[in-house]
């Protein structure tokens, strides 16, 4: 009888990442960005203004 993993592959790599609540500065749209997507440029999908990080909340 073999058994069956707990969790799928791969996923000790993101056990430990947090996930934020992130507001467009231009109109207030949410988007949720986890913490290692900060590296990386955000765009807010409806207005097309870069999300800044410093105003996102823990989600």
């Amino acid at each position: 009888m073999s058994k069956t993993p707990m969790h799928c592959p791969g996923f000790e790599q993101f056990k430990s990442l947090e996930s934020f609540l992130c507001r467009c500065p231009e109109c207030d749209e949410e988007r949720e960005i986890f913490s290692d997507e900060f590296d990386k440029a955000h765009t807010c999908s409806k207005c097309g203004k870069q999300i800044d990080f410093s105003k996102c909340q823990p989600y």
